[in-house]
């Protein structure tokens, strides 16, 4: 519980006390706040890779962030970009490559790319933020989760609220899922407006709110949007916060979660906090 002063009307300020809220689906349930380990945990680039989910397992971490693509024949991998080219010794749109061919490149010379069921029958306690990419993703999406049983530990998340909604669509029972960029920027300035009714709507459909900090000079998380949010009992998760400082700041105002580069450093902030969680 945290208190922020919020801005009510003109003139006036508050005090408000924000209370994490539970929304109703088994990801959520973690004793403080939600560390979630970007792309893994690699201070040496193998982003994305088993490696990397694998150290931040060792590190305690119950959350590990991904993206996916699907190849030309329709196998899921958890992999950041369109393309090989950027990380990989590969190149080439993975939508347009066959797995042959992907299964091929190595991230950062050394790591395989790993199909996404791999990454979810590996750890089958660990909770996976998966967002959604592409479109030739959402029905190999559907089929990962179906086929391993893990809606009760997946959160699905996109920029596009349309990918994210038929996904879920697609699902035989519920995932939690994040709001993309066209229903958070909805929300935001029906929470600056003040027009608190119209801002709960928006979030409706979702179950919490991920962004970050800023964007577009804008200052996307603010006391008012948490507290707004929390009222609504919607979780706000922030990315991507690599400081130790900023985490600080983040979680002294009410935040949820944070997305890390830096787990290493999450970790210890937690830690520092009481915050860390015990298994």
């Amino acid at each position: 519980m945290t208190l922020a002063l919020v801005r009510r009307g003109r003139h006036r300020l508050s005090y408000v006390v924000n209370v994490r809220p539970q929304p109703p689906h088994p990801y959520f349930e973690n004793s403080g706040p939600i560390a979630l380990a970007h792309r893994g945990f690699s201070l040496e680039g193998f982003e994305n890779s088993m490696r990397a989910f694998a150290a931040a397992v060792d590190l305690g971490y119950r959350y590990v962030e991904t993206d996916v693509h699907a190849t030309a024949d329709d196998v899921l991998v958890a992999f950041h970009d369109a393309t090989l080219d950027r990380v990989t010794d590969g190149t080439g749109a993975i939508a347009q490559l066959p797995w042959s061919t992907v299964r091929q490149a190595r991230i950062g010379g050394v790591e395989a790319i790993p199909p996404l069921e791999d990454l979810l029958g590996t750890w089958p306690e660990l909770r996976v933020n998966i967002d959604v990419k592409a479109a030739s993703a959402i029905a190999p999406t559907v089929r990962a989760i179906e086929r391993t049983a893990a809606h009760d530990r997946i959160c699905i998340a996109s920029f596009s609220d349309a990918r994210r909604r038929a996904v879920v669509r697609g699902l035989s029972k519920a995932v939690a899922t994040s709001a993309g960029r066209s229903l958070t920027t909805s929300f935001y300035f029906a929470s600056k407006a003040g027009m608190i009714t119209r801002a709960r709507r928006w979030l409706s459909e979702i179950h919490c709110l991920q962004m970050p900090r800023r964007a577009g000079g804008l200052q996307l998380v603010t006391p008012r949007v948490v507290s707004d949010a929390h009222t609504a009992g919607r979780q706000v998760h922030v990315w991507t916060v690599n400081t130790a400082e900023e985490m600080h700041r983040l979680l002294d105002l009410g935040v949820d979660g944070i997305v890390t580069d830096r787990a290493d450093v999450l970790r210890e902030v937690l830690i520092a906090r009481n915050a860390w969680p015990t298994r």
